[in-house]
Order: structure tokens, then C-alpha cells, then sequence
């Protein structure tokens, strides 16, 4: 009985709280619910959406294109059952000429299955449209007019109407490659078993207990997080309190022509960084670059883990700190002069005005902007791979050098050793640590508090 109740609520959400003869026409054939409500052009609408689906999948089955005389029976199904189909088995061996490509079917599979929630959207609210129209019929006499939908649906859903093909859009182009790289966490599509010469098989989460219990496997993941997360929260914060110490003296009443130091210092970051990045490669290299000529030492810059490291924040520092100079500049020029005028009276220092207000109101302002450095830093591929290309070498990580960030080594088990389902891993355990950080950070922020 508990069961049925809570069956009967669930169908409430959606229908509302009565069936009528409209909703259940609706629930077979989409629009023949607005034909008995007499709103022909909405009914001609629903139906349409039915009509091409099924459509489609009569056209892409075998009743319709060539059957080729020994091919797979899951090749002749149309694109929504061998979507289905294909994404749960991924492809059958059945020799010959013919061959089933799994990651091809798995893409397949997704769109399948994102187009049909689509449908299932337009199916579910063709029954509730139609239902809610015959019960406001029935409570007051008269048949809501096409116009009068249009001026509803303008008024109230205009949003959604707008946005409703961008979000289609993005789930096909964005929202299906995410997808698709974390199904294939699930696999084992590796250098061993690669499409289309092999099938992929499911196996679960066989790939992260790899990740947390093998050995080499593991250490290189905690080591390589650590220094990620280090990486991330000194180039962070480095070039923060290097553009705010750098806008402090050039926003200094002493100093003279402000706009020339500004268009000097914020040079590093208009030059683009790839070029400035191997410019410094050059620049740090042991046997032949000009640092060490002119030091007459052979210092390993970037053989070294430490010393390479320390180069790398060093870089980063030059190629970051402009941005937020910049952002400093704009913001120190924006205060209210009353505030220090107020402080002054009061006998406030020039230190103490800046802890006390100048430093607390900026940090305020910029905190979305440092979790979004933290973020961009999380993942600065470029700084790694243009400089030190992840190394030197560490004999006891797998896949990975001293230098090398988590996106760094996933570009490395993906591109030089085809390890596609360790990589995918990865990028799902970026995605959890920076999602749970920026959303952690975000929801502080007093803009996030204001806005919900």
C-alpha cells in the first residue's frame, strides 16, 4: 500500500492530480491529447517530435539501408537500439571483415541516449500539458487559445525557451566528452587493448583500486598530487602578494610616471607564455645556457627535482604577477579616500591602514579570482611541458617526472603510452579535487552568499 502511494505521488509531480482522457492519449501518442483539447497546432507539434524520432530510427535501420550479406545483426538495429545496445556491450567479436569499434559505439551510445532524454522531456510534459488543459477546461468552461499559450509560455518560460537549444548544444559538445572520458575510467582501453583492433570490455572500478592499491601506482598518484596542490597554492599566492606589493609602489604618490612602470611591468604577460617558456628553458639549461655562462657554474636548473621546481615558481612568478599588478592597480584606485582619511584621524599607521582596511577589502573582492588562479594553476599544463617537460626523470613514479602536475602526467599516459583508462581516472579525480575546492571557496565568497 506505502508502495502505491508513494507511485500515485510520483505521477502527481508530473500529470498533476487527476488523469484525464487528454493526459492518457498524450502518454501513446504525443499530441493526440491536444487534438481532443482542440489546440491543433500544439498537437501538430508533439506529434511532429514523435513522428521524426521514430522516423529516424526506421531510416538508420536495416528495414530501410542496405544489409550487407555477412554483416553483425546488432549493424541492421536503427541508431537508438544499437546505441543502447552498443554502449552496454561495447561491440561483439565476430570475425570476419567486419568489426564492431567500441569507442565509436560508446559515442554513439551517448548521443543515443542524451537525444532520447530529450524526448522523454518533450513526452513527459506533452501528458502534462495536455491533462492540465482539460482540467482548467472542465473547472472553467472555456479552451485555452493558441495565442493564449504562446503569451503564457513567453511569460512565463521565456528562459527556458531561449536556452533550450544551447542546452541541447552543450550536451552534445561538452556535457558527451565528459562523459565519454569517464566511461572510460570503466574499461580497458589501454596500449594492449586499442580500437579498433581489439573490443573494450567493462571492468568496473578495477582501474581506480589500480590507482589506490598498486604500488607504483599509488605512490606516483599521492606524490604527484602533493606537489600538485604545492604548486598550485605557491604560484597562487606568490604572484598575488608580488602584483599587490608591485601596485603598492607604482600607486605610491612618490613615484613618477605611473603609466610608463605600468606599461614596463605588465610586458611578461603580453608576450604569449609558450614563447616565454622556452625562452627560459634555454635560458636555465645547465651545459649551455647563458645564466650559468655568466655565473660560471654549471647549476642544474632544471636537472635537479628541487632546483627545478624552484624554477619552475620562479618562471610563473615573471609570466603572473603583471596580471595581478594590473588587478591591484584598478582596485587600490577605486577606495573610498575617506576610509584612510578616517584612519588618520584616528592615528591609524600606514601599515596598520593597510592590514586593517586596504588588505581585508581587496582579498574580499579578489577571492573568486584566486580560486580561479588555483584552479588554472591545478592545471597549468603549459609552465610544465614547455619548461621542464614534467622532468627530471623519477625512477619511482609511473609515468611521471619530479616536475610533472597531475594534467601533465595525464597528458603523458594518454599521448606517449596510451594508458587511456588510467588517464580518464585521473582526470576524474582532478575534477572531484578541483570541483570540491572551487565550489567549497565559491560558496565563502560574499557574492556567492548574496546571490542565493
Amino acid at each position: 500500500m506505502h508502495s502505491v502511494n508513494k507511485h500515485k505521488k510520483w505521477w502527481q509531480k508530473i500529470i498533476g492530480d487527476k488523469m484525464t482522457l487528454s493526459g492518457a492519449l498524450s502518454f501513446f501518442i504525443m499530441g493526440l491529447g491536444q487534438f481532443r483539447n482542440r489546440q491543433i497546432a500544439k498537437g501538430l507539434f508533439f506529434f511532429g517530435i514523435q513522428f521524426i524520432y521514430v522516423l529516424f530510427e526506421i531510416m538508420t535501420s536495416s528495414l530501410v539501408s542496405e544489409v550487407i550479406p555477412g554483416q553483425p545483426k546488432a549493424w541492421g538495429y536503427g541508431f537508438f537500439r544499437k546505441g543502447l545496445w552498443g554502449i552496454y556491450t561495447l561491440g561483439e567479436s565476430t570475425g570476419g571483415r567486419f568489426r564492431d569499434n567500441s569507442t565509436m559505439l560508446m559515442i554513439e551510445g551517448l548521443i543515443a541516449i542524451m537525444l532520447l532524454l530529450v524526448y522523454l522531456f518533450f513526452w513527459i510534459y506533452n501528458i502534462k500539458d495536455a491533462n492540465n488543459i482539460h482540467l482548467r477546461y472542465l473547472e472553467t468552461g472555456q479552451r485555452q487559445t493558441s495565442k493564449e499559450f504562446l503569451d503564457e509560455l513567453f511569460e512565463k518560460s521565456f528562459a527556458y525557451v531561449i536556452i533550450g537549444p544551447a542546452l541541447i548544444l552543450l550536451m552534445l559538445i561538452s556535457i558527451m566528452p565528459i562523459l565519454f572520458g569517464l566511461l572510460i575510467a570503466f574499461t580497458n582501453y589501454d596500449a594492449y587493448h586499442l580500437t579498433p583492433a581489439n573490443l573494450l570490455d567493462w571492468v568496473g572500478f578495477e582501474n581506480f583500486k589500480k590507482l589506490f592499491t598498486y604500488t607504483r601506482w599509488k605512490n606516483t598518484f599521492i606524490g604527484v598530487t602533493l606537489w600538485t596542490v604545492s604548486w598550485a597554492t605557491l604560484a597562487t599566492f606568490t604572484t598575488f602578494f608580488g602584483g599587490l606589493f608591485l601596485a603598492i609602489i607604482v600607486n605610491n604618490k612618490y613615484v613618477a610616471f605611473k603609466r610608463f612602470w605600468r606599461t614596463i611591468l605588465i610586458i611578461p604577460w603580453a608576450i604569449p607564455g609558450m614563447i616565454s617558456l622556452l625562452v627560459f628553458s634555454n635560458f636555465f639549461n645547465q651545459t649551455y645556457g647563458p645564466l650559468n655562462q655568466m655565473l660560471g657554474k654549471s647549476i642544474p636548473w632544471l636537472n635537479e627535482p628541487m632546483h627545478a621546481r624552484a624554477t619552475l615558481l620562479i618562471v610563473n612568478f615573471w609570466l603572473g604577477v603583471p596580471y595581478f599588478m594590473m588587478l591591484m592597480s584598478g582596485l587600490l584606485t577605486s577606495f573610498d579616500k575617506t576610509l584612510y582619511e578616517a584612519a588618520k584621524v584616528d592615528g591609524a599607521t600606514n601599515t596598520q591602514i593597510f592590514w586593517r582596511i586596504t588588505f581585508p577589502i581587496l582579498f574580499t573582492q579578489v577571492l573568486p579570482l584566486l580560486v580561479m588562479s588555483f584552479a588554472h594553476n591545478f592545471n597549468n599544463f603549459g609552465a610544465v611541458f614547455f619548461l621542464t617537460n614534467g622532468g627530471p626523470r623519477n625512477i619511482n613514479y609511473e609515468y611521471a617526472g619530479h616536475t610533472d602536475l597531475l594534467i601533465s602526467w595525464i597528458y603523458k599516459m594518454t599521448v606517449d603510452f596510451k594508458m587511456y583508462n588510467m588517464a580518464s581516472v585521473m582526470s576524474f579525480v582532478i575534477f572531484l579535487i578541483i570541483g570540491t575546492i572551487s565550489v567549497f571557496n565559491f560558496s565563502r565568497t560574499k557574492a556567492f552568499k548574496e546571490e542565493f
